[in-house]
């Protein structure tokens, strides 16, 4: 795997690239060598990928990409690993894996880049990391933080939606942390549904929604089929497909489709934003752009905010990688910029 990855990286020309046979051996090269991103796998003898990772966020902090297998058991170590800090994950496939990791590649080379220019969260098991630097004779350097931008709350008086309607999430990098920060932040008697296109592989949503239900007041589960929209759930797309909104008899479902070319991130937040504007007025929608790369959900919910629907942008500031709330905002259809930690607060201003 080393060297393979190794053949990947070694064909950028901007890239330059050591290897460490286990955690043990990359901890000792981070005392001379602070490099800007890292991958991890999560399997590796002597030391595991999780107590590699552990450590590092703690004593040399940097952007870190997992590389996993696609199991439930490697997803589960690979969600705890987003919740330790790394970045972004890559699942490695299965089989011969020298037959198959350059099909991957050019996904590997985007996420690694993205990586490298992230910007883990500041406050990240900080008195931890303080701790331990307590005493050092020369403090690592450090990335500067960017100051925090002002924003202005929705007004409870002027801003207050009304009626039954649906709160539509799109994230990407960083996602499984900041879901947890937002959806931790709302009560079980959250009035409107919550559905969330997380790009993520099949194996891994299940094990995400199981996790995040574990840990909010919000009931969470993955759709898989087709399944009855209520207030205090929150609904995440199964990966590789696309959760959409659709009108049956009994009211409005959400189900996993068939991923379609037009879209090429699954599951879509554009699509998903779409579907909902077909079986819902735009007035009645919330839409929510978290940390993620690439541009999915902008566009769609540009359109649903000049149709009157409500639109949050996570800031710069707490944005693992600022590319899909950072096009919202570019469009200029971001009703409000907000750091992580206050969306929640956010969306229940919006809510009646």
């Amino acid at each position: 795997m080393r060297k393979l990855l190794t053949e990947i990286f070694s064909e950028q020309p901007d890239f330059e690239i050591r290897t460490a046979r286990d955690g043990l051996e990359a901890l000792a090269m981070l005392g001379d060598y602070m490099p800007d991103v890292i991958t991890l796998d999560v399997h590796m003898p002597r030391m595991d990928g999780l107590s590699c990772l552990d450590r590092i966020m703690i004593e040399h902090p940097c952007p870190v990409v997992m590389v996993s297998s696609l199991t439930a058991e490697a997803a589960d170590a690979t969600l705890e690993a987003l919740h330790l800090g790394a970045v972004d994950f890559i699942a490695k496939p299965g089989g011969p894996i020298s037959m198959q990791i350059h099909e991957i590649a050019p996904l590997l080379v985007e996420k690694t880049r993205a990586a490298a220019s992230a910007r883990p969260r500041a406050s990240l098991r900080l008195a931890e990391r303080v701790r331990h630097r307590v005493g050092a004779a020369v403090p690592r350097p450090r990335r500067r933080a960017a100051a925090p931008e002002p924003f202005v709350a929705p007004d409870r008086a002027t801003d207050v939606m009304t009626g039954d309607g649906l709160v539509l999430i799109g994230v990407s990098t960083g996602g499984p942390p900041a879901l947890e920060v937002v959806l931790a932040g709302l009560p079980a008697s959250c009035p409107w549904p919550i559905l969330i296109a997380q790009h993520m592989p099949a194996s891994f949503t299940g094990p995400l929604a199981k996790r995040l239900d574990g840990l909010c007041a919000l009931s969470v589960q993955e759709v898989s089929q087709s399944t009855p929209l209520q207030p205090g759930f929150a609904y995440i797309g199964r990966g590789d497909t696309d959760i959409i909104v659709t009108r049956r008899a009994r009211g409005l479902v959400t189900l996993a489709a068939p991923p379609i070319e037009s879209y090429p991130w699954h599951p879509s937040a554009d699509r998903l934003v779409r579907t909902a504007m077909a079986n819902v007025p735009a007035s009645q929608l919330i839409g929510i752009l978290l940390t993620g790369m690439g541009s999915d959900g902008a566009a769609a919910m540009a359109e649903m905010h000049e149709r009157g629907g409500k639109t949050i942008a996570e800031a710069k500031e707490t944005a693992v990688v600022w590319g899909m709330p950072g096009e919202l905002a570019a469009l200029k259809r971001a009703d409000w910029i907000v750091p992580l930690p206050a969306i929640a607060d956010c969306l229940q201003r919006l809510l009646p």
